[in-house]
């Protein structure tokens, strides 16, 4: 017998501070990686959908970058781009470091979610990492503050609590057919994926010398008769002395980013890659109208 149960689809923002795991839930929800994961604060810079099917609906993760308090026009950007998230969406999840407790820009959150008057849920991430009754006391403050319609502990990196969680948010959403084909897990184009992907090995291998200021472009792709794919990326710096840590002792350093950014992409896209990288400066290329463009984020926010 045939399913005969309505589908149901919409948009749920992850809204939350720099770092506490938004990137990491997302990719555990689609149960493949749409958006990149460092330990370093503000890794997301643009918004990220991420799809997956849970029963009848489809729900479509909007990955927000980190909201903090901004100091450049890219964070001015990554903060309106964050925003306008939560307020396209269907609903709203709000997730919060169970080790961090509540930051200054968690507070901020909090107090513009609750002038909205929207439905928010509360999702407590890495629980795993505290005791019982500091978790316990977070809730308290947490509360306090703000009304949740529902509260969850999850831990993104495990996977505890994620299945509830997704399947409750799953079933609130409106019913109406499926808004993206049932195999698609993101909307973001192969090729940005693919800079986001290398610049994620930057984050990860150079860590407080770079990442701030440096940028990917995937400048060709090329499929090949035997399937493969020549991918060639540029990686934006802003001054001589940085170009200098990218390419590393002897060219030490674009090596391995190279061949960690590969590995990432021959897992994502299930073909051999032949990935060349180059070097170039570009002096405040956060300040380049193009660039927001392909970030999808606003320039004069």
């Amino acid at each position: 017998m045939a399913d005969t149960s309505p589908t149901k689809s919409g948009f749920v923002a992850i809204v939350g501070a720099p770092n506490v795991g938004k990137s990491t839930l997302l990719n555990r929800f689609v149960g493949a990686k749409v958006s990149i994961v460092s330990p370093k604060v503000q890794t997301t810079r643009s918004r990220v959908l991420g799809i997956c099917i849970e029963g009848a609906s489809q729900v479509i993760f909007i990955d927000t970058p980190g909201i903090f308090a901004p100091r450049r026009r890219l964070d001015r950007a990554m903060v309106a781009a964050a925003w306008g998230g939560a307020g396209d969406a269907d609903e709203v999840l709000f997730l919060v470091d169970a080790s961090r407790r509540i930051c200054k820009d968690t507070a901020a959150i909090l107090d513009r979610l609750k002038a909205t008057d929207r439905k928010v849920y509360l999702a407590i991430n890495k629980v795993d990492l505290v005791k019982k009754e500091d978790l316990l006391t977070l809730i308290d403050e947490l509360t306090k503050r703000a009304t949740f319609s529902e509260i969850f502990m999850v831990s993104a990196e495990t996977g505890d609590g994620a299945d509830e969680l997704l399947a409750f948010l799953a079933n609130l959403l409106p019913d109406g057919p499926w808004l993206f084909p049932e195999d698609q897990i993101s909307d973001m184009p192969q090729r940005l994926l693919a800079a986001e992907i290398t610049r994620e090995k930057i984050f990860l291998q150079l860590r407080q010398e770079l990442p701030y200021a440096a940028t990917v472009e995937t400048e060709k792709w090329e499929t090949r008769p035997d399937g493969s794919v020549k991918i060639d990326q540029t990686i934006y710096v802003e001054r001589p002395t940085q170009k200098a840590i990218v390419l590393g002792k002897g060219g030490a350093q674009i090596k391995a980013l190279g061949e960690a950014s590969r590995r990432e992409l021959e897992k994502l896209l299930d073909t051999r890659i032949h990935l060349f990288l180059f070097v170039k400066v570009r002096e405040k290329w956060g300040d380049d109208p193009e660039r927001y463009r392909d970030w999808g984020l606003d320039y004069n926010a």
